[in-house]
């Protein structure tokens, strides 16, 4: 069965792209396949995988002629070593214009998913720091939602916020959308501060009737080292904190213990 996950969180720079790109990669470790799909202008997903976009090739299909209905997702689709993307464009900030009945717009993902549906195991939809049309795309084509946050007021503040929207959500066109949880990146928990506000978190995760999972992010350099080798951080350093944090929030998330499918596969 296709499972469709929308990652998403008001809050700029709390790990949605990373944490996107490397569920990914550890799904697709399981033997999973997986497609992800890039929503935000800012195009960091699509980077992080070395996907082209259209600031490298103009005549390359990203996820603004999806949206527009211009091509097909699937002449969109671009495989990597061990999952698919479809690329962002730096113009997605302008679908707005170039959609015009304004009642079609939200929906517009959810019609494109409909010609790969069966296709992959799991989708996984990265969205902009915004709340607006790509990321009600989201919310109505998705099944669930996980929300990466950094243990900060602000952070809270964008969960609460994504919250109301994904309750609109709900209430005017996608009503099973369900919160899968909340998952705490970049975190120290050596700091007094961080642990007081994963508390916070955690009260907020059961007032959205879901939950903050118990596998926190920690920070460490080696994750964007194997950015910069645009390498994931199962194959860079398999052995470092955040291989390790990710592999079991894939476990806490999605009941998959990736590192017992490696073992498998070596033996």
């Amino acid at each position: 069965m296709q499972r469709i996950y929308a990652i998403a969180n008001q809050k700029g720079g709390v790990g949605k792209s990373t944490t996107t790109q490397i569920l990914g990669a550890g799904l697709a470790k399981a033997g999973k396949k997986v497609l992800l799909i890039d929503l935000d202008p800012q195009s960091n997903l699509s980077s992080l995988v070395g996907a082209v976009t259209d600031a490298q090739d103009k005549n390359v299909v990203t996820m603004l002629e999806v949206l527009t209905e211009e091509h097909n997702i699937k002449e969109g689709i671009q495989h990597m070593h061990s999952y698919d993307i479809v690329p962002a464009s730096m113009f997605l900030a302008s679908v707005d214009g170039r959609i015009p009945n304004q009642l079609a717009r939200p929906y517009r993902l959810q019609k494109a998913l409909e010609s790969i549906r069966g296709k992959y195991d799991y989708i996984l939809i990265d969205t902009p720091p915004a709340l607006g049309t790509l990321t009600n795309n989201a919310l109505i084509a998705a099944s669930e939602v996980i929300i990466p946050a950094q243990a900060d007021v602000l952070s809270l503040q964008g969960v609460a916020q994504l919250a109301e929207t994904i309750s609109a959500a709900r209430e005017h066109a996608n009503p099973g959308l369900a919160i899968s949880g909340i998952a705490l990146t970049r975190y120290n928990g050596r700091a007094r501060l961080s642990r007081v506000l994963a508390a916070m978190f955690e009260t907020a995760a059961k007032l959205l009737n879901s939950e903050l999972f118990k596998t926190h992010i920690r920070e460490a350099v080696a994750v964007k080292e194997a950015q910069a080798a645009q390498q994931d951080i199962f194959s860079y350093a398999p052995q470092s904190n955040p291989a390790q944090d990710y592999a079991a929030l894939i476990y806490d998330i999605f009941t998959i213990d990736i590192q017992e499918k490696e073992a498998q596969k070596d033996a």
